[in-house]
């Protein structure tokens, strides 16, 4: 299912990806050739972005996966690093230099066998008679050899004087490329034969693919593969080896794995991560979608940090009569979550939906999330702010990794949100109770983020399995009476009366007593209420004495002993109850 919707994405975006064979590579700095083999620059194909300079991207044949002891022995056609092209080591020991030499005389063989397929071809043969000449010494002197040699592993590719095109994007060298693409890597001594059969992706009887192409995510390493068996190791199946465990034939292998590569590029508008996890998306055919899904999950940009995602997704809600192609809401659209692991790349997360559904889910979701906050706040929270707050010190790497796929697909398939998220918080609310400052003043625990997805959680379940029970409110329900809720309520407001009755103060019960009085509040309560009229005796205006009198006897009013414990949920009910309690103090009221 997923393999079949990036061979169609790679079908309807065939235009723009290269061919079978050849893949888009950065290539920073390219050789100029005349057509007698002779030096004639060294192009920098960088360009600045900000701090950095990004190279240029050019269609180049598939990179050769290499690796071991040997790997000096496979080599790119007509581009590869400095070692390769130029015999110059990566260091000044005298094993890379040898190194270096060994991966210099491949790469002239390769050449070689270029030129014996097309004798007449004056670009492959200039670029033979470079190498066999051997003197580089006018590329050394280049002023912008500096920069490629400091650059590990600086790719190069070499250009033919007066073209705007590489040599190894000539038409014979492209016939040269597509004869071979289909074959696969192979390692030293592996003679396996092809294999013919039934694809999986495409249906058609077709030569197998043995290994599948490298597709890399962040954090997995360099070869990681969405599809790849380990040899001898327990997973053939009837004597099947590798990848012809789930056979694919080759062009469908090569279709899937490049429509892939193509969402996971650095400037790709189809990618964004989400925890540890690689999200990519597409639709079945052109859609708005595609341009703004990014944006909807992501964080504002710098120039509209008020962003409303809500408002975002709102525009592919309706169903449109006669609506094109770029907006209709029956478009099939598909989500992957990606992640690195040991050998290979796991899926994380898959959905596939409808644009119409896909958009009510979403839309749904920032319903849930709904919650009110500061005048300065954002009206919508991305993804990622939601996530970080369930993380320690608040950091990205610190997000459970489970937790991001399980929460990104329950917000897609708009089913009940992960009961982990909801521990998540709770646990790091509870752990920050008395956290400071610089100034070593408290900090407060109960986060907007934090309160919306508590918020989010509780109302999502509620109403997905009908429990019967007030829902929490997006603010301060004083018809609210679950007793986790209304117990939040009483201690915002106990906490509230020591800070006005002892101004500038750093340290308040919350520090202390917010983790008990949040999952045992007949522990604490007896004695904080014994605490407040130590505190409402110290304020000089008895007006707002009686206020907070009034108020604290409207929370409890019919309660007669504090609960001993409180339930997960309740325990989240507490924390919305504290947060709402403590927003309605700092809201203006009408007159």
């Amino acid at each position: 299912m997923i393999l079949q919707a990036l061979h169609r994405y790679y079908l309807r975006k065939q235009d723009e990806m290269p061919p079978e064979g050849f893949d888009q590579k950065e290539i920073p700095f390219l050789i100029v050739l005349d057509l007698e083999g002779r030096f004639v620059d060294l192009q920098d194909t960088r360009t600045p972005f900000g701090k950095k300079k990004i190279a240029r991207k050019f269609v180049v044949p598939r990179e050769n996966g290499r690796s071991g002891k040997n790997a000096w022995q496979t080599t790119n056609v007509l581009w590869d690093h400095y070692g390769y092209v130029l015999g110059w080591p990566k260091s000044d020991t005298e094993k890379d230099r040898n190194t270096a030499l060994k991966q210099h005389g491949v790469f002239i063989e390769q050449v070689e066998t270029l030129h014996n397929a097309f004798a007449d071809d004056e670009e492959i043969r200039a670029v033979l008679f470079f190498l066999k000449g051997g003197q580089f010494d006018d590329v050394y002197a280049h002023p912008a050899w500096k920069d490629c040699a400091k650059m590990p592993g600086c790719n190069l590719s070499f250009q033919m004087s007066g073209l705007n095109r590489l040599i190894c994007e000539n038409k014979n060298v492209q016939s040269f490329i597509s004869g071979t693409s289909c074959e696969d890597e192979q390692k030293e001594g592996d003679e396996s034969p092809d294999m013919e059969g039934i694809c999986l992706i495409t249906g058609e009887h077709s030569s197998l693919a043995r290994l599948h192409l490298r597709t890399p995510i962040a954090g997995s390493k360099s070869n990681a593969k969405i599809v790849s068996f380990q040899k001898s190791m327990g997973f053939d199946s009837y004597g099947k080896q590798q990848s012809f465990n789930a056979p694919v034939c080759k062009s469908a292998s090569f279709s899937y794995a490049t429509a892939l590569r193509h969402m996971l590029t650095k400037d790709s508008r189809q990618r964004l991560m989400v925890g540890d996890a690689t999200t990519v998306f597409w639709a079945e055919k052109k859609h708005d979608i595609e341009d703004v899904f990014a944006d909807i999950f992501g964080e504002p940009a710098k120039d509209n940090p008020v962003q409303d995602h809500k408002a975002l997704v709102a525009m592919f809600r309706a169903p449109q009569v006669g609506a094109k192609a770029e907006l209709d809401p029956g478009t099939r659209f598909y989500v992957l979550g990606l992640a690195p692991n040991a050998a290979r790349i796991a899926v994380r997360f898959w959905y596939e939906g409808t644009v119409a559904q896909i958009s009510d889910n979403i839309y749904q979701h920032f319903e849930d999330c709904t919650i009110v906050h500061g005048p300065n706040q954002p009206e919508t929270l991305s993804l990622f702010r939601l996530l970080v707050s369930t993380a320690t010190q608040g950091e990205s790497k610190n997000i459970q990794p489970k937790l991001t796929g399980d929460f990104m697909r329950a917000i897609l398939s708009g089913t009940p949100y992960p009961k982990s998220v909801l521990a998540a918080v709770i646990n790091r609310i509870k752990a920050e109770q008395s956290k400071k400052d610089q100034n070593g003043k408290s900090i407060q625990n109960v986060t907007y983020p934090r309160a919306a997805l508590i918020k989010a959680v509780l109302v999502r379940e509620s109403r997905y399995y009908k429990h019967n029970m007030k829902e929490v409110d997006m603010a301060l329900d004083t018809s609210n009476d679950n007793i986790g809720y209304r117990m939040g309520r009483l201690f915002a407001a106990l906490e509230k009366i020591q800070e006005e009755a002892s101004p500038g103060i750093n340290t308040t019960i919350r520090d202390r007593f917010y983790g008990a009085a949040s999952s045992t509040p007949v522990a604490v309560f007896s004695h904080l209420m014994k605490l407040k009229n130590h505190h409402l005796s110290k304020l000089e205006n008895r007006g707002r004495a009686v206020n907070f009198e009034r108020l604290i006897g409207e929370i409890i009013d019919d309660i007669t002993d504090f609960p001993s414990h409180l339930s997960l949920a309740d325990q989240g009910r507490f924390a919305v109850g504290y947060y709402h309690q403590r927003q309605d103090f700092f809201t203006k009221k009408d007159q």
